[in-house]
């Protein structure tokens, strides 16, 4: 038996869920023929049989999450032949025969305080003791904190498993959390100038990419381990979508080379392919500064989540009227707050502070 694993998918991905089978056991395939369709993070992408043969066995079933280098396909026979053909990037063939994949082993929870008779009472429950808040003297968790949990949980019924978008949205999150020292600066910008016909989103990227050439030290990459960054030239901005999955950034590629025309065109293109999650995965990767326009559904300043090796996130809240004094006058303008989230290991206040007010210029003056 030939067992062929999880290739190597690219973007530095680590697993994958099945989405659909295209074959089962006991088929004959032929090299290149559809086997299976993942999703990833960033796409749903099909992996082609590396051997002709047959199928013996199938490892996971839709919905199932597969880490690379773990079984996915076994053949009959030794001798098949892989085939040099590429998922994303050279697939690595596996070509040893290979155990399941082991289960994960359980997590330890530092710094709760529980009697070995409460985490087994928990462990009965199906209770992750992290998620209950303890009454007991000096923080303990009692037996009555774990039922009232239990409880709740109950209640609420199974847990929902993040899958695809969600599942690394998520692991992004958790990433970010412990790596990068957030610091965020809010302000607004008068944007009384615009026409009733200004496109935002473009505007945006507009003023982001005046800003990155008047300030390059947002448009980086920073690597924690050398404790060093890469001050970039090019600037690929990730645009954060939201879509039923979940979160999702593509990349606008070369922003500060684009004309009007062109960019509406390609944020508008960038924007159906997330939803309809046929981003190609070369666009899911790469970014150099992100922008997220969370304002088209509410909230005026917000700490948007920074996620490595990129050291600034811009975002855009919801445009408002608001009465402003110009001229000794008070009238009333168009308003629009941003925050601006950046990575304190790389980049300095001032600097972020001049970033911002390159933004703030740039969107003060007409379309």
């Amino acid at each position: 038996m030939k067992v062929f694993q999880l290739p190597d998918l690219g973007e530095g991905l680590q697993e994958a869920e099945i989405s659909t089978w295209h074959v089962a056991a006991g088929d004959e395939v032929k090299v290149d023929q559809p086997l299976v369709s993942v999703e990833t993070a960033k796409a749903i992408v099909d992996i082609p049989a590396p051997y002709a043969g047959r199928i013996t066995r199938l490892y996971g079933a839709p919905g199932d999450i597969v880490h690379i280098g773990a079984p996915l396909v076994a053949f009959e026979g030794d001798n098949a032949q892989p085939d040099a053909g590429t998922v994303v990037g050279k697939i690595e063939v596996g070509h040893k025969a290979a155990p399941d994949a082991p289960a994960a082993p359980s997590p330890t929870v530092i710094g709760i305080k529980a009697t070995p008779a409460v985490r087994a009472l928990a462990r009965r429950h199906n209770v992750d003791l992290a998620m209950v808040t303890p009454t007991g003297a000096d923080g303990l968790i009692t037996s009555g904190d774990v039922e009232r949990a239990a409880r709740v949980l109950a209640a609420a019924g199974p847990i929902e498993m993040l899958r695809g978008v969600r599942r690394a949205m998520a692991q992004n999150m958790m990433l970010a959390n412990a790596e990068v020292a957030s610091a965020t600066i809010m302000d607004d910008a008068d944007i009384q100038a615009w026409t009733p016909q200004t496109p935002i989103v473009p505007r945006l990227i507009r003023a982001l990419v005046a800003a990155c050439r008047a300030e390059p030290s947002l448009n980086a990459w920073y690597d924690s381990e050398k404790i060093g960054r890469w001050v970039l030239k090019d600037i690929h901005i990730g645009i954060a979508v939201d879509t039923a999955d979940g979160l999702l950034v593509p990349v606008l590629r070369n922003a500060g080379t684009r004309d009007e025309a062109d960019l509406i065109q390609a944020l508008q293109t960038l924007i159906d392919d997330s939803r309809a999650r046929r981003v190609p995965p070369e666009d899911m990767r790469g970014h150099t500064i992100t922008l997220s326009n969370y304002g088209t559904i509410a909230g005026r300043y917000a700490s948007p989540v920074v996620v490595p090796p990129t050291v600034a996130i811009l975002g855009a809240g919801r445009i408002r009227d608001e009465v402003v004094a110009r001229d000794g006058q008070a009238v009333v303008h168009r308003i629009l707050p941003l925050s601006l989230t950046f990575d304190h290991r790389a980049v300095s206040g001032g600097e972020a502070g001049r970033f911002m007010a390159a933004v703030i210029a740039d969107l003060a003056t007409a379309a």
